[in-house]
């Protein structure tokens, strides 16, 4: 075992057997308690000392001499949810000085982070995870509980020099992985760790745990100092490519009413600070020379700070992925509540089961979609996923297609989810091929063949071209949505899953579902291509998925098919206006993509080439195949009558429009 391993074991043998001083402090300026040795440095409480000096010139008393200090966080922090069976991660970040005795003392032993399962009456059975720097050897040492060896490494700098050293010590539980960083400055965190150890602490730790700090001094004398504290939980979802030191209170990717923010101390370098006093020295003098000259100075210097401190807002909003990838912009609360006057019902312009969505302005963005997550869906343990979670992760930063609708933004402040899209004026596809609104007698052949194709290369894109398989698993014709030029446009990704072998519950409309999907409950991209074929024959035909005698689209059209009359089923509103050669190869590429047996579906990339006359089309069957499954969808015409119209279900998606013009249900084909 490395030495530095059998230093931190030893050190923390101390710990485990002694039992807290009587004299415990309690500081609830910071909630911070304090055993042993340990106690606040300065008056201003921004630091605290572990330990303390210890005379090396005088004799030897009769045991050892030894001095131990430990701090600890005085409420104990939540790193485990069992009702969603969520394991927290965290990341901590902190400066400490190691100062030895000028009489000849040799330094301590070490310092390190703690996180315990108790502070007091600790056996040596009791979880912990220790984050050890030696300060002897210059070595920094990982440990988990008795049972698990210590890892180290080469400090790469000295630790006992006196210099301060901030250190930067992350946990994410998507990979299982500690990471420790040290640096001398406490600005910039070095671009690689100098140690990391793949610890799955879900077995490890308890519901609570405590954090702190302990240090040790038994062959030496040092001082250990820790300044400016900073502890954070997420247990929510945190992107790998986020930086979580970065992240400030309230800006989590995926807010949770568990998450602990632990802070004290100023990260201000102290030479700024004595930069700031000489100028202020200075202008106080100037404006005692001329009070007028003063004024003026103090009324440009407001007005540059005030632009100023825009500007770093905005940029202070701009976070991007380590590949150049730039996340939407983080907005405010109160941002979000201006743009919707309060969320004022007027503004509402569709919701659903998970979400209500606003049209609002907001400044650099101009008018947008917002979409406002339900307070009492969040944490449901009821629900399999939270739909910010999967929306937020599947969209932010990853999706760049001119078919999908973007992200503008997102607000994750107090209880309030929301996330902002761009606003599309001619709302969803379905008002539109089935209302009454002004712009359908613009919807021509040459536009619909578009919005197929639009759709189409979405559906590629999300399939074959992202960096992971996406299964959207919603495809519908009230989740495509249309701008001024009526160009196509995807959206709504509460359901979307990044591809893994899994069995997960039945989202998506009745009508637009995969026979095997409805039996299953699996989604794959074949599930995707059939609501794609559903959509392809309703945008030729005008008529809904299920009419209102129960009857799918599919079927009636198979049905012409049949009878050798498949161009009939094109739209009456076109009023012929179409290319019959063109109609019909839409329509068989509806029923292709929409074909029972999902084997004998196309890849979605094989079906735009059909769309487009660039492959031939498949010879169908005379009569319409039939796949033998059991079914699982409701038994009456009445039941599988779910469009975006019908109350939601928890497998139905919002009636997100993304626009002004609500839709009017309307079941006359």
């Amino acid at each position: 075992m490395p030495p530095s391993s059998l230093n931190l074991l030893r050190a923390l043998s101390l710990f485990l057997l002694l039992t807290p001083s009587i004299s415990t402090t309690f500081f609830p300026a910071h909630n911070v308690t304090f055993f042993e040795d340990a106690f606040w440095s300065n008056p201003h409480l921004d630091s605290f000392s572990l330990t303390k000096h210890k005379d090396c010139t005088a004799p030897p008393p009769p045991s050892p001499p030894f001095g131990v200090g430990r701090a600890f966080y005085s409420k104990p922090v939540r790193f485990l949810d069992h009702s969603t069976n969520a394991t927290a991660s965290f990341s901590c970040r902190f400066s400490f000085t190691s100062s030895t005795d000028p009489r000849s003392c040799p330094s301590g032993d070490a310092v390190a982070f703690l996180i315990a399962s108790t502070t007091d009456d600790f056996i040596p059975q009791d979880s912990y995870l220790a984050v050890e720097f030696d300060t002897n050897t210059s070595r920094v040492a990982i440990a988990v509980d008795n049972t698990t060896p210590a890892s180290s490494a080469d400090a790469g700098i000295s630790l006992d020099d006196g210099r301060e050293i901030t250190s930067w010590i992350e946990y994410r539980h998507s990979d299982t992985m500690i990471r420790v960083w040290i640096s001398h400055s406490n600005r910039i965190r070095p671009r690689h760790p100098i140690l990391s150890s793949k610890i799955d602490l879900s077995n490890r730790f308890k519901e609570f745990m405590s954090v702190g700090f302990t240090a040790a001094n038994v062959r030496g004398s040092s001082a250990y100092t820790v300044e400016r504290w900073r502890f954070k939980t997420f247990l929510g979802i945190v992107p790998p490519t986020m930086a979580m030191d970065g992240l400030k209170t309230g800006e989590c990717s995926v807010c949770s009413q568990w998450d602990t923010n632990i802070e004290f101390g100023s990260f201000r370098h102290r030479r700024m600070r004595k930069e700031i006093l000489i100028l202020v020295v200075v202008l106080t003098t100037f404006a005692a020379l001329t009070v007028l000259f003063g004024a003026a100075v103090v009324a440009c210097v407001c007005v540059v700070r005030r632009h100023g401190c825009k500007r770093a807002q905005n940029q202070r909003r701009a976070y991007r992925f380590h590949d150049g990838r730039t996340v939407p912009m983080m907005l405010s609360l109160s941002e979000i509540r201006s743009a919707t006057n309060g969320f004022n019902h007027d503004r509402i312009i569709g919701e659903g089961g998970s979400a209500v969505v606003y049209v609002g302005k907001i400044p650099h963005c101009g008018t947008v979609a917002i979409k406002r997550f339900n307070h009492e869906n969040l944490y449901d343990s009821s629900f399999s996923r939270v739909p910010f979670n999967t929306e937020f992760a599947t969209t932010a930063g990853c999706l760049r297609h001119k078919n999908l609708v973007q992200m503008q933004g997102w607000c994750c402040e107090l209880n309030e989810l929301v996330l902002v899209y761009e606003y599309m004026a001619n709302g969803s596809l379905d008002k539109i091929l089935h209302g009454r609104a002004p712009c359908s007698r613009l919807l021509t052949w040459e536009k619909r063949r578009n919005i197929v194709l639009g759709v189409a290369s979405a559906l590629i894109y999300l399939h074959e071209e992202c960096d992971s398989q996406i299964i959207h698993r919603d495809v519908k014709t009230c989740n495509i949505l249309l701008d001024v030029e009526l160009n196509p446009k995807l959206c709504d990704f509460g359901l979307a899953e990044v591809f893994r072998q899994s069995l997960r519950g039945k989202d998506g409309a009745m009508g637009y579902l995969a026979p095997e999907y409805a039996f299953s409950g699996i989604p794959t991209v074949k599930t995707d291509v059939y609501s794609f074929g559903v959509v392809v024959l309703e945008v030729a035909s005008g008529r809904r998925p299920v009419d209102k005698g129960g009857c799918l689209l599919s079927e009636h059209v198979w049905g012409l098919w049949e009878r050798g009359g498949l161009v009939d089923a094109a739209d009456p509103k076109l009023v012929g206006r179409f290319s019959r050669g063109e109609m019909e190869r839409m329509l068989v590429v509806g029923l292709t993509c929409a074909h029972p047996n999902g084997e004998m579906r196309p890849r979605m990339r094989e079906a735009a080439r059909m769309l487009r006359g660039e492959a031939p089309l498949p010879a169908l069957p005379t009569k319409r195949p039939v796949v033998m499954i059991q079914s699982v969808v409701p038994q009456t015409a009445e039941e599988m009558v779910l469009s975006c119209d019908d109350t939601d279900t928890q497998w139905s998606t919002p009636r997100t429009h993304f626009s002004k013009n609500q839709y009017h249900p309307d079941f006359n084909a």
